[in-house]
């Protein structure tokens, strides 16, 4: 038990300091291409290289017998909804902010374990929350273009966070029944049929279908689909499924502080986003509200891959 919880805490840094970084490559790339293009490039690359892997019995999976519809709901829930929510959402914002918001998943996790699992909150629990809510109040007071933050941005890395919210909710549910790598397998072929199809129906709309595959003669845009097809949607999101499949969906979520703070300092230091008195008060109002919705939760039991309880 105590080697199953090592490793899932190990696979909860690795992947948050990916996503950490995944923020930074998504604000570069679509300084050059079209969101909705650039996601399906993303997920066309992760099916292909899980498809590789499969093909090549490096992990084993098999979806005989199962039903594949709830997978399929998780995985329109991440990648789809979510990334929709979180690439228009960058673009609006900036990449730290982006970071900042993201780090209420666990906040809204908790709250919707409570009603969805009927995991209880205690009364700290609830003071966090509130406290993560008044920090994300005082990042969106900060107005005006890319600096200050996109209203509309704001609101769309929210749905974003729900949506992943949602995903670690269920997500934990379906590892009753599913594998991590069977998991990331289907979301890597959902995003790459869901965005690529939107993606082309796009461009014919708008006359330039000749033109789908021209920004991958950029070097920029090609190194970006390579890190966040590879490393941040393959291996970030089985180690994701691994972590939910081992860990109460509230405490696994809790390592998108990690990510938040990753995300922030690459986004000052090589962007050259600004990062303001009110934001660092809100950032710390927000990873206190994290820490302490996590800390103060009510004992939960460890979960094992096949659904039982330790």
């Amino acid at each position: 038990m105590k080697a199953e919880r090592v490793k899932a805490y190990l696979s909860g840094i690795c992947y948050s300091a990916i996503f950490g970084f995944s923020f930074l490559f998504t604000k570069n790339a679509l300084d050059k291409v079209d969101p909705i293009k650039f996601i399906g490039f993303r997920f066309a690359l992760a099916a292909l290289a899980v498809t590789l892997v499969a093909a090549l019995g490096a992990v084993p999976i098999s979806f005989k017998g199962k039903n594949f519809k709830p997978l399929l709901f998780l995985s329109l829930l991440e990648p789809g909804c979510y990334f929709v929510f979180e690439t228009f959402g960058v673009k609006l914002t900036s990449s730290s902010q982006a970071g900042l918001m993201i780090a209420l998943i666990p906040v809204l996790v908790a709250v919707l374990g409570a009603f969805i699992l009927k995991e209880r909150l205690s009364p700290f629990q609830v003071f966090f929350i509130l406290l993560s809510a008044a920090g994300v109040m005082a990042i969106s007071s900060q107005g005006g273009g890319d600096a200050g933050g996109s209203k509309l941005g704001l609101l769309l890395l929210f749905g974003a966070v729900l949506s992943a919210s949602l995903f670690n909710i269920y997500s934990r549910k379906l590892s009753a029944v599913y594998s991590p790598f069977e998991i990331t397998f289907a979301m890597m072929w959902v995003g790459a049929i869901f965005f690529n199809a939107a993606g082309l129906i796009l461009s014919a709309i708008a006359g330039n279908t000749a033109d789908y595959f021209a920004p991958l003669l950029d070097a920029e845009v090609v190194f970006a689909l390579c890190y966040l097809g590879l490393f941040s949607s393959v291996l970030a999101y089985f180690l994701v499924n691994f972590t939910l499949s081992r860990l109460p969906a509230s405490r696994s979520s809790v390592f998108s502080n990690l990510t938040t703070v990753i995300s922030v300092v690459a986004g000052v230091a090589f962007r050259g986003e600004p990062f303001t008195v009110i934001h660092a008060a809100g950032a710390l109002m927000i990873l206190l509200g994290v820490w302490g919705t996590n800390r103060f939760s009510i004992e939960g039991e460890v979960l094992t891959q096949e659904g039982g309880q330790l």
